[in-house]
Parts: structure tokens; C-alpha cells; sequence
């Protein structure tokens, strides 16, 4: 668990948490079927991260550069509250975000791993990288987990907010 005092602080701070999916929410690996479609693997543990975010009172985005009824239905199962999907430009769905739910940069998390998201990891108030994102990304983000995407790098992100707001898996599930 990440112990810096100074990411804390920011971290009492965040209104809304945000995700990219491949790499983050899952490894990064794309299986195709033989008739184009794809398979997406997610992490339980991870999703229950999500879940306890939304129960502890944070919105929850999905900013990803692809179009998936995988991921459709996963945000669906999480109760993420914003979901973007073909975002090219990940800073315009982060710019939507603080106009859409009055929120400065400094209320919003987000965790990535690759180029399409350093536009974004710059500009978030703090920002978190799998173990396993690209030199760039970790070297622009808050801090990085222990974990690789889809192995428990959210389950970490989501444990440090949780756990910097106060907030205990007993306050949670007695909501």
C-alpha cells in the first residue's frame, strides 16, 4: 500500500475516479474470436474496488480509446457513472468530466497505462500507473502500483482512496 503523505492529502480531495480499461482494468491482452469479436478477461477483485468507490459516494468513469459490449457491460455491473468509449483525445472526456459534474482537476483520479493516457495523467489531481505501463506514463504518474492492469492495480488505486478518505470496508457495507 502506498504510504506518501503527500498523495494523501490529494487524495481526501477526489470527487471522481477514472479508468482506462485495456491495461488497466484488464492485462492488456486482446483474444479474437473467429468472427472479429473479442474477449476481455477483468479482475473480480478489481471490480470490487470500483463497486466500493461508487458505495462510498465517488463517481466513476471509463475513458477508453475503443467500442466494446465488454466493456459496455462491465460498466454496466460496476455502476460506473460516465462511460466513454472511442475517445481519441482522452483530454476532451477529462475536460466533459469537470464541466459536466463541477469538478476541478485536483478532485479527479485517474489511472492509465499507455500514450493515448499521459494527456490525461498530466491533468488529474492524481493520477496512478499499473506496474506494467510504459516508462513515459509512470514517469508523469502520482505513483505506481505494485500491480500489473487487470492483476489487482485497481483493487490497489481504489484500497489507497478508500483508505486516505478514512473510509473502511465496514463503513461501506453497512450503507
Amino acid at each position: 500500500m502506498i504510504n506518501d503523505l503527500n498523495l494523501k492529502l490529494k487524495a481526501k480531495k477526489i470527487k471522481l475516479v477514472a479508468f482506462d480499461v485495456d491495461g488497466v482494468m484488464t492485462d492488456g491482452s486482446l483474444t479474437y474470436l473467429p468472427d472479429g469479436s473479442q474477449i476481455k478477461t477483468f479482475n473480480a477483485k478489481d471490480g470490487q474496488g470500483v463497486v466500493m468507490l461508487n458505495k462510498a459516494g465517488f463517481l466513476t468513469a471509463i475513458i477508453t480509446a475503443k467500442d466494446s459490449g465488454a466493456v459496455r457491460e462491465r460498466a454496466k455491473t460496476l455502476g460506473i457513472t460516465k462511460l466513454f468509449l472511442n475517445q481519441k483525445n482522452k483530454l476532451q472526456a477529462f475536460n466533459e468530466l469537470l464541466s459536466e459534474y463541477n469538478l476541478t482537476k485536483e478532485q479527479v483520479a485517474y489511472m492509465g497505462d499507455d500514450y493515448p493516457d499521459l494527456c490525461v495523467i498530466k491533468e488529474a489531481g492524481l493520477s496512478f500507473a499499473p506496474n506494467d505501463a510504459i516508462d513515459e506514463v509512470k514517469k508523469f504518474a502520482s505513483a505506481t502500483s505494485s500491480y500489473g492492469g487487470g492483476k489487482g492495480a485497481v483493487r490497489e488505486f481504489c484500497d489507497f482512496l478508500l483508505s486516505s478518505n478514512g473510509i473502511t470496508f465496514e463503513d461501506i457495507i453497512s450503507k
